[in-house]
């Protein structure tokens, strides 16, 4: 995903504002927010605003979850062509 970020750029038990955050993954505002809303990556609200902890962003850079990612397509991808193939029959 993003190999530029390593464990030395993010303290995985630092607390990150939202806009930090955005910009140690090179994402936008409106990423961030979708991120947020759909619950792919854990923060906290106080006063009203995000923190995200350093862990949390390094998770979602992880070459696991990437893994996991890629697995989850292809399972899903496997489905769809199996489910086209049953129709052509």
């Amino acid at each position: 995903m993003h190999d530029d970020i390593t464990h030395n750029a993010v303290d995985p038990n630092g607390i990150y504002t939202t806009s930090e955050a955005q910009q140690l993954l090179k994402i936008s505002s409106s990423t961030m927010k979708r991120l947020l809303k759909k619950g792919l990556i854990k923060a906290n609200k106080v006063g009203g605003q995000y923190r995200i902890l350093g862990k949390e962003i390094l998770r979602l850079v992880s070459p696991e979850l990437e893994k996991k990612a890629t697995e989850k397509y292809l399972n899903v991808k496997k489905k769809v062509v199996d489910t086209i193939n049953e129709w052509k029959v």
